[in-house]
């Protein structure tokens, strides 16, 4: 980042050091190879405890520590920085826009050399991260709990456009927030949901069938299913589709999704469920509608049905009601019969 020398100033740093310190210090950082090394690996290397080595290190960094402050230009430029994201930033990002590919290592020992601002480690909620202060850290955590709170209630996937409008927060901030969540995340659309949630985090072939139904809008047949999956058996996605409550047989090998409003059972159960609904007389051409809509079926096999004096009556006018002696059905009872 232009306006800091990072190896300048690591190097002029480090001069202060004795020799094992410095050693310790650029191990302990990556400073030379980019890759960070724990307290046990350098400890066996020099056949010392890996306290020892906490304790070299320790020492090491009280000592830069009262030279850092010399490097006014470090803690202005970081700063700047961080408050043009809105005060946060996910740490891994912040690294590579400080100091690139080449001085990542760099700026992170800065950045904690400094104790100007404050690091989060990750946990089940949040990322590691960096923060100005304490009110940015406030501030990203109120932002990220209402966005997951909206998304839940909307039980929809949306765009970082989307969410700028409903809560007003500018685009690079609320991308810079939403990049420290764990709890909300971006899927490989750009759209952000729950972490939980398949359309984000597809877990197996039941999520990718979900996933297909989702873009797709509209029933589908097993053999279809598969063929678009790759790497899928038509028999495994079909006992997927048989045994997972968010499908429902609408036709003869056809699924759909349930959340769509299809109801779960044979042509039977639909029809019963059609005139619960109503809870009114409803004529054959009404009834027949309502069906049609629910089942990939002939007119012929709702009228046959309909004639089940068991399940159903109709009265003079020929609008038909739920037979007073049915017994109620099992909602997957059956469904191949659609």
């Amino acid at each position: 980042m232009a306006g800091v020398n990072y190896k300048k100033i690591c190097q002029e740093l480090l001069e202060l050091l004795a020799p094992k310190q410095r050693e310790v210090i650029e191990r302990r950082f990556g400073l030379k190879t980019g890759k960070r090394e724990t307290l046990e690996a350098i400890g066996k290397s020099h056949r010392i405890c890996r306290e020892r080595v906490r304790q070299v290190e320790k020492a090491a960094m009280v000592k830069m520590k009262k030279k850092i402050s010399g490097y006014k230009e470090i803690g202005q430029t970081f700063g700047r920085h961080l408050k043009n994201c809105g005060g946060v930033r996910e740490e891994e990002t912040l690294l590579l826009e400080l100091g690139g590919k080449d001085f990542k290592a760099h700026a992170n020992f800065l950045l904690v050399l400094g104790a100007e601002f404050i690091r989060f480690a990750g946990n089940e909620n949040y990322k590691s991260f960096w923060a100005l202060d304490n009110q940015s850290t406030q501030n990203a955590k109120n932002f990220i709990g209402a966005v997951a709170q909206d998304l839940a209630e909307k039980k929809k996937l949306a765009s970082i456009r989307q969410l700028v409008s409903r809560f007003g927060v500018k685009k690079a901030i609320a991308e810079s927030y939403l990049e420290i969540s764990a709890l909300v995340q971006k899927n490989k659309e750009g759209l952000y949901g729950l972490r939980e949630w398949p359309e984000v985090n597809p877990k197996g072939i039941k999520d990718k069938i979900y996933l297909l139904f989702k873009k797709n809008q509209n029933p589908l047949h097993f053999t279809d299913v598969a063929r678009q999956i790759e790497g899928s058996l038509v028999q495994t996605v079909h006992n997927e589709l048989i045994r997972d409550q968010r499908f429902v047989l609408v036709g003869r090998g056809l699924y759909a999704l349930k959340e769509w409003g299809y109801v779960e059972g044979d042509v039977k159960a639909v029809l019963i469920n059609i005139l619960e609904n109503e809870n009114r007389p409803l004529t054959r051409q009404e009834i027949l509608d309502r069906a049609l809509k629910q089942r990939r079926i002939k007119e012929n096999t709702v009228l046959m049905n309909l004639s089940n004096k068991k399940y159903f009556s109709r009265d003079g006018e020929g609008r038909y009601t739920r037979a007073v002696q049915s017994e109620s059905l099992s909602p997957r009872a059956n469904v191949q019969e659609a």
